[in-house]
């Protein structure tokens, strides 16, 4: 992943540069964000910003690796050993608790946005690509334990059935994004309820997905 030398930037300012940039990306996509948006809404100048900073595709990256962080410590996500127990009602937990984070800070609404814009940055080298092949990865593991417990029908290669569910995953992930304003809270609720029912229909050993 590209250095990028922000962590000189004073603390305070740091912080609302990364949030007014991931507001800029979410709003107006990788390609049409502003630098000079950025910039004005930040009190900074060109020459100061630049100095720190020297390209959209490295502003992007900061704000993507730094709020994934956050994000990754807010959401406090269990370890893929502790769903042999109860994976069902653990898996149930952690999107309620998605839900709920997502509901108490829209910046990170703004950064899952971040994930599926046109022509950002998005290589293996890049911080959505390191991000992405560490959720696949806790994911793979974590279907491994579910299928040790029972809980996950194991009549495929546990890699492919990684793949389709990641895939299932992204799929609700985007959809979701796309248009979680037009949800009141109850409906969010009744709409994770649904996609966390398809998964376990298409998970579950003994269940008919048709």
């Amino acid at each position: 992943m590209t250095e990028v030398p922000a962590g000189v930037l004073p603390p305070w300012r740091r912080q609302r540069l990364l949030e007014t940039a991931a507001r800029e990306f979410a709003a107006a996509g990788y390609r049409q964000a502003s630098l000079n948006r950025i910039i004005r809404a930040c009190g900074m100048s060109k020459s100061s910003f630049y100095y720190y900073i020297p390209s959209k595709q490295q502003l992007f990256e900061l704000v993507v690796d730094h709020l994934a962080g956050e994000f990754v410590r807010e959401l406090r996500i269990p370890a893929p050993e502790d769903f042999a127990a109860e994976f069902w009602t653990s898996a149930s937990r952690l999107l309620e608790r998605l839900m709920a984070l997502a509901e108490r800070e829209p910046l990170f609404t703004d950064l899952g946005r971040m994930f599926y814009l046109p022509g950002a940055p998005a290589g293996s080298d890049t911080a959505v690509g390191t991000a992405l092949a560490a959720a696949e990865g806790w994911l793979d593991r974590t279907l491994a334990a579910g299928r040790a417990a029972g809980a996950v029908r194991d009549d495929l290669p546990v890699e492919l059935q990684r793949h389709v569910t990641f895939a299932v995953l992204r799929a609700f992930d985007e959809w979701t994004l796309r248009h979680y304003h037009e949800f009141a809270p109850e409906q969010a609720q009744r709409l994770v309820v649904a996609q966390l029912d398809t998964l376990r229909r298409m998970l579950a050993p003994g269940t008919d997905a048709g």
